[in-house]
């Protein structure tokens, strides 16, 4: 069941809508801060401790250039600190675009008549998955459009059929999901398949502004997608997503809002969300862009690096929505997820044409690097490219994730991982120019490894590797 607010009942308090916009106001209209008090709540973060809504808002509020600097500089910090070098790689893969929603910023609106409407056969999607993993691609994000079609059955089977694909030493490892909110019941099916993580992003969270951009159609129930991730977890999913599309309303509030959602997570479930996106609204077949709330080059790095602070121990995904040069220099501010030769044209991983086509797609995308080029800039600036699975298949997720990651044990996990899943990418599918300067940047990994059992263990791995084995991680 897609959408059936009848059938859908509030089990406790809990699930129970928890933006309050007076709130939020409250704290974007508190005075500037001084630089002491900046300082204090940069130094409480890079103690690796949450964040609370007032102390956010300070860093927003905050103009100062010299402390914008040192905003960034502390999210470079923290990002080291509870991650490593790490930068993990994924691919969308967009199942089909019918769509029952008429979303004001979204190319496949339904009345928007020039978008071409296709949904991948099972033929199609073995395809799909083929072509990614003829590239080296391990983990992806299933995207749907919100329709009765692609139901929780239908989003069942796809995963299903996606694990299922192996073509010579390639697989997916890891299949997470972008698509509409579901009820208990039909979030219980969707975990049945293996899922990773479930995204639903709220798109604003400012409820006027939601209902004059979602004229028609089920997504028009602000409350029911607000509550979405709060059924995921009542159905066991303790792995999700959530994302604003910054450009639709004031990105303070925005930022703020993802704050409250954190904070809900945390005091219902005990658990934050796994991951947070904060993707820029760009151009789509026959859109017209309302540039009222625009957030210009200079506010989307403060904000990723105000995400990372307030928040130290989820996961911040930048996608190629973003030109290569603004990717290259976010990377810095603590993001931890990024995508890697992306195409979200229906079939677009299976054909060779590289024109983007508007009416296939949802929006414009602006890195169109291969997935190798990517992984090349990443290793050129001493990042560690991953495909890296183990904490979902090991069972770290949820509150025995934190349990890790807290404490900082996870990144014993991040790094070794990541050199892992690089040496196989390495092995399978890199030229030898990439193949040369990988393992350069896993030697000097190596060189600053702690020496205990833990390193010999890794160089073990390595070499087995090396020999023609696949899929070894801590």
């Amino acid at each position: 069941m897609i959408y059936n607010p009848q059938l859908y009942k509030i089990k406790d308090e809990r699930m129970k809508p928890f933006i309050d916009e007076a709130e939020i106001w409250s704290y974007i209209h508190l005075p500037i801060p001084d630089k002491s008090r900046v300082r204090e709540i940069i130094g409480k973060a890079l103690d690796k401790n949450r964040l609370t809504l007032e102390e956010t808002a300070a860093l927003i509020n905050t103009n100062d250039p010299e402390l914008i600097e040192e905003i960034k500089e502390g999210a470079r910090q923290l990002k080291e600190k509870v991650y490593g070098k790490r930068i993990v790689l994924f691919a969308p893969l967009y199942v089909g675009n019918l769509c029952t929603n008429d979303c004001t910023y979204c190319g496949f609106r339904i009345s928007n008549k020039d978008q071409v409407r296709t949904t991948l056969t099972n033929d199609d999607l073995i395809a799909e998955i083929k072509a990614l993993e003829n590239t080296g691609q391990k983990r992806l994000i299933l995207v749907y459009g919100e329709h009765p079609m692609y139901n929780a059955r239908f989003i069942h089977d796809t995963v299903k059929t996606v694990y299922g694909v192996k073509c010579k030493n390639g697989e997916i490892r890891r299949v997470n999901i972008n698509a509409a909110p579901l009820d208990i019941d039909g979030f219980k099916l969707v975990k049945d398949a293996g899922i990773g993580t479930y995204q639903v992003f709220q798109e604003t969270y400012h409820e006027e502004t939601y209902k004059k951009l979602h004229p028609s159609g089920p997504k028009r129930d602000y409350n029911w997608r607000l509550t979405a991730l709060d059924r995921a977890q009542e159905a066991g999913i303790d792995d999700v997503g959530i994302g604003a599309l910054f450009g639709l309303f004031n990105w303070r509030y925005e930022v703020l809002g993802l704050i409250r959602h954190v904070n809900h997570f945390e005091a219902a479930y005990n658990v934050g969300p796994h991951t947070i996106s904060f993707p820029r609204l760009q151009n789509a077949s026959n859109l017209k862009i309302n540039k009222k709330y625009s957030v210009s080059d200079s506010d989307f790095t403060k904000l990723i690096a105000i995400l990372r602070l307030a928040v130290p121990y989820t996961g911040l995904i930048l996608t190629a929505r973003e030109p290569a040069a603004i990717r290259d220099e976010i990377l810095q501010f603590g993001v931890s997820q990024i995508d890697g030769g992306t195409k979200i044209e229906i079939k677009g991983y299976a054909k060779a044409e590289l024109q983007q086509d508007l009416h296939r797609e949802q929006f414009q995308i602006n890195d169109d690097r291969s997935l190798n080029e990517i992984i090349n800039e990443l290793i050129e600036k001493g990042f560690i490219p991953s495909f890296c699975t183990s904490c979902y298949r090991a069972g770290r997720t949820g509150e025995h994730f934190m349990e890790f990651s807290v404490p900082g044990f996870i990144k014993n996990y991040c790094q070794p991982n990541a050199i892992l899943t690089l040496a196989e990418y390495l092995e399978d599918y890199a030229p030898e120019s990439t193949k040369t300067a990988g393992y350069k940047l896993i030697e000097s990994e190596l060189a600053v490894f702690e020496h205990n059992g833990f390193r010999d263990k890794l160089i073990e791995k390595l070499a087995s590797i090396k020999e023609g084995r696949r899929d070894l991680y801590f």
